[in-house]
């Protein structure tokens, strides 16, 4: 008993020494090891989704059959579409496992060119900050990254083709979102939601554990907060 309450005393101690303050810290400090742990944690992520079962066997991440066959779903599988629609979902998902990998130059080049206001707001604005930064800084540019590699493999099956022309009629009279009109826009999309969420998910692993950060200014500043 003795040796764990001495063990647990130490422990403190340490960790409060450790933990300063954010105030306490220079912007290069801020900055830097801000940083150090967004570029862990978007190559993690687009390590683990950007191979195969990446989205396909994530819960989290995997995408659906878009809104209009997903209410259509019951029926089409009693029409004996069942086989299709199971293609459908395993390209879609096989094809954001496809353009992933691309996004990691990218994302490492926003983090590059992060400024220490940048880099305070996201230490001290919640949970989603990671992911709005990210989104207002990639998400064009990868939108645009994406689509070719979403386009050809989804233009492999004949159902995917069937949608588009369908639902493009749909949303031209108001009746599906515009977005969701095009099989491969709503691919991108889900994959770009994919990967945003892994990166804050790195993002809020490395601010409960500072000590698991690879960086030594990763660690001191999310140590920190």
């Amino acid at each position: 008993m003795k040796f764990l309450q001495k063990t647990l005393i130490l422990f403190a101690l340490c960790s409060s020494a450790w933990a300063a303050s954010l105030v306490d810290l220079s912007d290069a400090e801020v900055g830097g090891g801000l940083k150090e742990a967004l570029t862990q944690g978007a190559g993690h992520a687009v390590e683990v989704l950007g191979r195969k079962d990446g989205f396909l066997s994530n819960p989290k991440v995997k995408i659906p059959l878009p809104g209009v066959l997903k209410q259509a779903e019951p029926l089409l599988r009693m029409s004996g579409r069942g086989e299709d629609l199971d293609q459908l979902v395993t390209s879609m998902n096989r094809a954001a496992e496809a353009a992933v990998p691309g996004a990691k130059n990218l994302l490492v080049g926003a983090v590059k060119q992060m400024s220490v206001a940048d880099a305070k707001k996201i230490l001290t604005g919640g949970d989603d900050s990671v992911t709005r930064y990210f989104r207002d800084k990639t998400e064009a540019q990868l939108t645009r990254m994406f689509l070719p590699t979403v386009k050809q493999n989804t233009d492999k099956l004949a159902l995917a083709g069937q949608y588009n022309a369908l639902v493009g009629q749909a949303a031209g009279l108001g009746l599906v979102k515009s977005e969701d009109a095009q099989i491969e826009n709503y691919v991108t999309r889900k994959a770009l939601d994919g990967l945003y969420l892994m990166i804050a998910e790195e993002e809020r692993a490395i601010r409960k554990d500072p000590v698991g950060a690879v960086g030594g200014l990763a660690k001191k500043v999310f140590g920190a907060l």
